[in-house]
């Protein structure tokens, strides 16, 4: 999450650390009072949906194979398999450690089961006659492989980043405390799912960016940034849904949500999500804006406002160059079976790109990328001015000095080259060649303390 820079951003003056204390933590305070309101209380309401079926633990430890029985006539698409038994050996449950009898899987996205496989098995009752069940594999057993993975995950982040990494993880695990804990239960409570995600998006931020890039002007800058940034995602997302008369039913998900919670605003449930995964992408920038700033005035500390923006603004503009096009193709990604039906549609293209699903993911593109335009000049004139703050044409305080070589230093160095040297012959070029004078010994490093 944005650019990593293990030296220490320079401190910024007094009188520019109050302001920012006087700006961020009031936001800070809203944000937690606005949460506290907006907190659900008396547990998430159940919804009806369907029986909870138990569930086992089992182990495949044989299949048996058969021709498929031929499908009753005039039957269209009739399975033509696999069929045959598989024997499960029980793990847990009352059952556990007998060996029961279970079809083999069979049609779209039935699991593909061999002799070993960790699966998960479903005991179904017969309505008519409670004491007669039947054994059905649900799917595979996932836990072990995803912990794996999750280790590898940390340990990567771990010893690439470091103490950085270490803090990047637990921020990773308060933003997912934070929806779950907060957005998903708030938004299942009947609260406005755009005010919900707009408060627990900026709960994130805050908690997220100071731990990881820790509680100075430049990460309070990247805040600042950020939060107008969502701000304004959110206004120009109303706008947009408005106009397109988006009604939030354009996923079969939303369709299957609003089956089991009426009540839930699925219009609000599409900009809140709008909201919440332009975050990821808007914090990037901005940590990064507020870096190349401070990073631009450390190695130039002349350089004015209007000239540090300059600057940055052009790593800004490549920068979003490049996340835009990341924005769409993690929408189309996430969006390919979607993207598969429009060439099976027979429809005209235009009736396709204004249709409710396909306008909605445009809408959730174009809103987020012009957030994330618009966090680029936001973000890079509040660092700028934030960082030439209080220097009056020298360094800032607590700034490194200049590399540049002092006066007496430069002349030195031209005196050492252009005075020949006692003693010395090119042995190239005769007598009459010699080599300058004033160089340091032959062993002697020629590196100067800056």
């Amino acid at each position: 999450m944005g650019a990593d820079h293990t030296r220490p951003a320079p401190s910024a003056p007094p009188r520019v650390r109050r302001i920012l204390v006087a700006t961020v933590v009031p936001l800070f305070v809203a944000t937690v009072l606005a949460a506290l309101v907006l907190w659900p209380r008396g547990g998430t309401p159940s919804t009806d949906g369907g029986a909870n079926v138990p569930r086992y633990h089992g182990t495949v430890t044989r299949i048996v194979t058969e021709p498929c029985p031929p499908a009753p006539e005039g039957t269209p698409g009739a399975a033509a398999g696999p069929c045959g038994t598989v024997s499960v050996r029980v793990d847990d449950g009352p059952a556990a450690g007998q060996q029961v009898e279970a079809p083999v899987p069979a049609g779209p996205g039935a699991p593909r089961v061999q002799a070993g496989d960790d699966i998960i098995l479903v005991e179904l009752t017969d309505p008519t006659d409670p004491a007669s069940s039947s054994w059905n594999i649900a799917e595979h057993q996932r836990g072990t492989p995803l912990v794996w993975l999750a280790v590898v995950f940390a340990v990567a982040i771990v010893a690439f980043g470091r103490w950085r990494g270490l803090a990047a993880l637990a921020g990773l695990a308060a933003s997912f405390a934070i929806l779950l804990a907060f957005v998903l239960p708030g938004i299942s409570a009947g609260r406005s799912p755009l005010l919900v995600a707009v408060v627990g998006a900026a709960l994130i931020m805050f908690v997220v960016l100071y731990l990881t890039h820790g509680v100075t002007a430049q990460t309070s800058v990247a805040v600042l940034g950020t939060l107008g940034s969502l701000v304004l995602t959110g206004v120009l997302g109303t706008i947009a849904t408005a106009a397109t008369h988006l009604t939030g039913f354009g996923s079969e998900d939303a369709t299957t949500l609003s089956m089991f919670q009426a009540d839930v605003d699925l219009h609000g449930l599409l900009l809140a999500g709008i909201i919440i995964g332009s975050l990821g992408v808007l914090d990037d920038v901005t940590v990064t804006q507020a870096a190349t700033v401070t990073e631009l005035a450390h190695a130039n500390p002349g350089l004015s406002r209007l000239q540090l923006y300059r600057a940055a603004t052009r790593v800004g503009r490549a920068h979003i160059a490049s996340t835009v096009n990341t924005i769409v193709l993690a929408y189309a990604g996430a969006s390919l079976p979607l993207l598969l039906l429009l060439t099976a549609d027979s429809r005209p293209i235009g009736e396709m790109l204004t249709s409710e699903f396909l306008a909605q993911e445009i809408v959730r593109s174009g809103v987020a990328t012009l957030g994330l335009i618009a966090a680029v000049p936001l973000t890079t004139g509040l660092a700028a001015v934030v960082t030439a703050a209080g220097r009056d044409g020298s360094a800032p305080a607590g700034d490194a000095p200049s590399t540049s070589r002092p006066a007496s230093e430069r002349a030195e160095a031209l005196a050492a080259l252009s005075t020949p040297r006692a003693g010395r012959v090119d042995p190239a070029r005769g007598p009459s060649s010699t080599a300058t004078a004033g160089w340091p010994e032959p062993n002697r490093s020629t590196d100067t303390a800056w």
